[in-house]
């Protein structure tokens, strides 16, 4: 099967998660992705490291479909290496500030002096212009400056997200961004630059609310695990754990107040519309935390989904991978990397085509573990290779 992608050569300088997750993305999709280390090892390579090298569990996901190698641009050596990547490339991924790019030549004037039909992927944490610009940030700060961590937790107690939903949001949206230009590409043979930034992608998330609170403040603050458009909507004790059930519209109230065996919510004015229901929801949280704290998980899960309402437990990381719907989905892929005690279950590709299916092809590289093979594409002989990695050049 021809992968969609195939012949699409990618160089990825990115780190951590904005950059690499949308090279890792175009690798499932079949391009040639080549990782790009600092010489004994990039920072983000060992974040919860995993494996007798020190290789860590977020490399593993980035960074599958990928070959890697060691460089140091700073040095003529290594520059002139670089260029002869680039001359060879498609697309250049670069999550890193623009005084950075221009500094080790990543920045789009410079690459398309080399290329001219270069496409430049980057991600910022604020964008590239307002005064905000030329500042460094991750994740966590776009969550606060959008909203999303004022609106999360309790009032007064802010609460991020554990998982990094910016970052990823980030990588996704360029890589859509990257591949609407390859097909701009294609068609007229111009390159161009793609940028995205974790605040554009947060606020983004945010926008419904924000839209809300431009035209008629609603001045919305956190209410915990209970939502704020509809009720039920909230998290619940079992007997032996935790649910989150949610029902949105008439017609689900229709279905919970049946299953709550009581017609006078369907009467009640305070209950007409999810508006109301969610403006009472304090109220219709109770009815429903008696209900589940009579019933198991088991018990509770089994009665909403003949009710054909919305719920689910709340699992734990383990749980997560034990769940037997997760198993048979194959949603998570065995994935073996040298030193590790077992298999890494990676996230296969999280979109599915019917035709042109993504897929986990190799594992993430150790570090340099390419270099020898990627130089040897650009023309250098042993003598040569040897000789850079004499001087740290790689």
């Amino acid at each position: 099967m021809t992968n969609v992608l195939d012949g699409i050569k990618v160089l990825d300088f990115g780190r951590y998660i904005a950059g690499p997750w949308c090279g890792a993305l175009l690798g499932d999709f079949g391009a040639d992705v080549v990782r790009i280390d600092k010489i004994g090892g990039s920072e983000d390579r060992h974040v919860v490291p995993m494996s007798d090298d020190g290789s860590g569990a977020m490399f593993m996901q980035m960074n599958r479909n990928k070959r890697g190698m060691t460089l140091d641009p700073t040095l003529p050596e290594g520059r002139e290496i670089q260029q002869r990547l680039i001359a060879g490339a498609d697309v250049v991924i670069a999550n890193l500030p623009e005084a950075a790019r221009v500094k080790l030549g990543l920045d789009y004037d410079t690459l398309k002096s080399i290329k001219p039909d270069i496409i430049l992927t980057s991600a910022t944490a604020f964008g590239t212009t307002g005064p905000y610009a030329t500042k460094v940030g991750f994740d966590l700060v776009a969550q606060a400056m959008s909203g999303a961590m004022y609106l999360s937790g309790n009032e007064g107690q802010p609460m991020r997200s554990y998982y990094p939903w910016v970052d990823y949001g980030t990588a996704t949206l360029a890589a859509l961004g990257t591949l609407a230009a390859i097909m701009h590409r294609k068609a007229t043979g111009e390159g161009q630059q793609v940028e995205g930034s974790l605040l554009g992608t947060a606020l983004t998330n945010a926008n419904a609310t924000l839209i809300e609170q431009a035209l008629v403040q609603k001045n919305r603050v956190a209410s915990g695990n209970r939502g704020q458009l509809s009720a039920p909507a909230d998290a619940y004790d079992t007997t032996d754990g935790q649910i989150i059930v949610l029902a949105l519209g008439p017609g689900m109230h229709r279905r919970w107040a049946k299953l709550m065996g009581e017609t006078h919510w369907l009467d009640d004015p305070r209950f007409a519309d999810d508006d109301s229901r969610a403006e009472h929801g304090e109220i219709i949280s109770a009815r429903m935390r008696e209900w589940c704290a009579a019933r198991t998980t088991e018990q509770a899960l089994a009665g909403l989904e003949e009710a054909r309402l919305p719920a689910a437990p709340v699992l734990s990381p383990q749980q997560a991978l034990d769940d037997p719907h997760i198993q048979a989905a194959g949603f998570m892929q065995p994935v073996d990397y040298p030193g590790l005690p077992g298999p890494a279950p990676v996230a296969g590709t999280p979109v599915k085509l019917s035709k042109t299916p993504g897929s986990i092809r190799r594992r993430a590289p150790q570090l340099g573990e390419h270099t020898d093979e990627i130089l040897g594409e650009l023309g250098y002989d042993a003598a040569a290779i040897a000789k850079f990695r004499e001087i740290k050049a790689i």
